[in-house]
């Protein structure tokens, strides 16, 4: 048997042969076969069992080999796979520049940074529009807490990440009207 292999295949017209010996060949057949199978290599001098064991015998070859030949075509199949995988990938390391990488870079000198941490920064350019937009006490929350998540790493642009998280905050604006909505007797 083969190596790793845990299962044969018996054939159903088998019970034809089976059927002809009595309980007790058919249960000395069987454990020949067991041994055969688990590589203990048995032997017989019962003629009726010999008989009856060497077409299984040969059936379990030829279903072996055509196992084993079935197996070599998937792991070269697996091998090919791989390979093409990793030459697209490589492929693709090798552009000369990503568009993504093209669209998103941007040359910022040093005296143009309002605050930078880790592998992010944000401009004053940028941190002045987010003021603007969401007032400076929520921005300079936002940037600090941004600083302090663990998870910052997978993040590319300060600017975009803290526009992102101040959206899910309401605006100093809003909440004053919603107050005054709320004095006058709009909203309850």
């Amino acid at each position: 048997m083969a190596e790793n292999k845990n299962s044969f295949l018996l054939y159903c017209d088998l019970i034809h042969t089976v059927k002809k010996l009595s309980d007790k060949k058919a249960g000395e057949l069987f454990k020949h076969i067991l041994q055969y199978v688990n590589d203990q290599n048995p032997e017989t001098k019962d003629q009726i069992i010999d008989l009856c064991f060497e077409p299984i015998k040969q059936s379990l070859k030829r279903d072996l080999k055509k196992y084993e030949n079935i197996r070599e075509k998937k792991r070269e199949a697996g091998k090919k796979g791989a390979k093409k995988r990793w030459q697209n990938m490589a492929d693709a390391n090798t552009c000369q520049q990503d568009m993504a990488n093209i669209a998103v870079s941007v040359s910022v000198s040093d005296s143009d940074i309002y605050k930078s941490f880790a592998h992010l920064s944000i401009s004053v350019k940028e941190y002045k529009k987010l003021c603007d937009d969401f007032g400076q006490a929520n921005t300079d929350g936002i940037l600090d807490q941004i600083e302090n998540y663990k998870a910052n790493k997978k993040y590319k642009s300060l600017y975009l990440t803290a526009k992102n998280w101040l959206k899910k905050i309401p605006k100093e604006n809003e909440d004053k009207l919603l107050a005054q909505a709320k004095k006058l007797g709009y909203v309850k």
